[in-house]
């Protein structure tokens, strides 16, 4: 496998795993004990605690592990992602 084309599948699984990710650990204001901010959402997230930086290091592990797995079944059955049909015939 080309390192482009393997930087290409984990850069893809790195973005849906993101947006997977993204919701757990978060907190709305509506949980929190402040109470929602004026003028916001009760779902927005809470005021002053961040988690991207978790939410990004959660994603990059798990892409890492789905993308080992990609690399392990593909290793020991020869299966890739050429091997998918086809859906739009060529011209």
């Amino acid at each position: 496998m080309d390192w482009a084309f393997l930087f290409a599948v984990y850069f893809v699984l790195w973005w849906i795993t993101l947006f997977a990710v993204l919701p757990f650990s978060l907190r709305t204001q509506d949980e929190s004990d402040e109470g929602v901010t004026l003028g916001t959402s009760d779902s927005a997230p809470e005021v002053g605690r961040h988690h991207v930086l978790r939410a990004f290091l959660r994603t990059t592990l798990v892409s890492a592990l789905l993308l080992g797995a990609y690399m392990l079944v593909s290793w020991a059955t020869g299966w890739s992602l050429a091997d998918l049909p086809v859906l739009v015939p060529n011209m």
